[in-house]
């Protein structure tokens, strides 16, 4: 962060997986360096985007990289005679730090930034924390030149809570009881799958903040007035949609197959992994039966302890009869998704269908029956 009372740097390297708080983080720095200056920077913004986009373009990917780098010099170099300076705001720097000679050019940017000039890095990472290859040398050029250094991580659903606080204050309205931990889960803040990509969750947030400001404006937030503004934004989980269906909870695994499916993922591959969880909980359960105790799992079929607890507490959920019929009524959805007949021949695919055929063996199949699990 900037010191108070201390000049503000001409250069920064913003980088994390929280895109809103990224681009918050860079506005809040030009503004102070407007008010050093006395005046705003002239911005320019630019994406270096990736070897993709070239192609697209239908320009060769090096060619682009040399024209971009050739036009971050030359506005970084060049001082102003008169009024603002520029401030040039580079995003995904990633194709540029790729390729040795690019890389270089990138990396000397910082010592190239005249007097009245500033350059500001935002490099949103994957999620999982991950930067791109050659990124560090970059940030180490900054870091050295005196320039801002700030991570900015994804929220867990504790900080999205203190968060949603604060900017609620910055937008003139206070949250009441249980409305900072509603909007949280609402937007997906509370899905324990590490899974889940939560880049955009704070934008996704600070977008509802705003509606609801314009709602209660410089009034209180209800817990009520979210639930009545808000709709349910969980994204996608592999893992919660495969923990629901072991839990047999029909409900929301079809809430999150829905997801996944209009996410993009292939059916063919939700079957695959549907497939072998319904496998381990076999596994498991026959292990159970013949008197394994489930403190031996762990060692047994070599899984890490809470993956392996998460799995007995699913398979006692389940007789092993019902899990054999899942497991041959998802080889008949397997067959139809694939265009393959009863009788070995084939037939016509069809991707509503095969949907439909999952959603209703995830209703009756995976349902709970009116005769409990043994337990076992």
């Amino acid at each position: 962060m900037i010191r108070d009372g201390g000049p503000v740097p001409a250069l920064a390297y913003l980088w994390g997986e929280d895109a809103f708080r990224l681009e918050q983080a860079s506005r809040r720095w030009a503004d102070s360096l407007a008010a050093q200056a006395g005046q705003p920077l002239e911005q320019w913004r630019v994406t270096a985007g990736d070897d993709a986009d070239a192609a697209a373009a239908g320009e060769g990917a090096a060619r682009r990289r040399s024209r971009l780098l050739d036009e971050l010099e030359q506005r970084l170099a060049t001082a102003p005679l008169f009024g603002a300076g520029t401030l040039v705001v580079m995003r995904q720097p990633g194709t540029l730090l790729r390729e040795a000679g690019a890389r270089a050019r990138a990396v000397r940017l910082s010592a190239l930034v005249a007097p009245g000039n500033a350059l500001c890095v935002i490099d949103l990472i994957a999620a999982g924390g991950k930067a791109a290859a050659g990124s560090g040398a970059l940030l180490e050029s900054i870091r050295e030149a005196g320039g801002r250094i700030e991570e900015l991580p994804a929220l867990s659903r504790e900080r999205m809570e203190t968060w949603l606080a604060e900017r609620a204050a910055e937008l003139g309205v206070f949250l009441g009881p249980g409305a900072a931990r509603s909007l949280a889960e609402r937007v997906g803040a509370w899905v324990r799958e590490g899974d889940v990509d939560r880049r955009r969750q704070s934008e996704l947030a600070n977008a509802e903040l705003e509606k609801l400001a314009l709602y209660r404006p410089g009034g209180t937030v209800s817990r009520e007035d979210v639930e009545a503004l808000v709709a349910e934004a969980v994204p996608g989980s592999t893992w919660a949609f495969l923990d629901s269906v072991g839990y047999r909870r029909p409900a929301q695994a079809a809430r999150l197959a829905e997801l996944l499916l209009d996410g993009g993922m292939p059916l063919q591959v939700l079957v695959a992994q549907l497939h072998r969880r319904l496998r381990e909980l076999i596994v498991v359960l026959d292990h159970l039966a013949a008197g394994t105790r489930a403190a031996e799992l762990p060692r047994l079929l070599k899984l890490q302890p809470f993956r392996a607890q998460k799995l007995v507490e699913q398979a006692r959920t389940w007789q092993q009869d019902q899990l054999d019929r899942a497991l041959v009524e998802l080889l008949d959805l397997d067959m139809l998704n694939k265009g393959i007949a009863d009788d070995g021949g084939p037939r016509s695919l069809s991707d509503g269908a095969s949907r439909l055929f999952l959603l209703a063996w995830l209703g009756g199949t995976v349902k709970r029956q009116t005769s409990r699990a043994t337990g076992r």
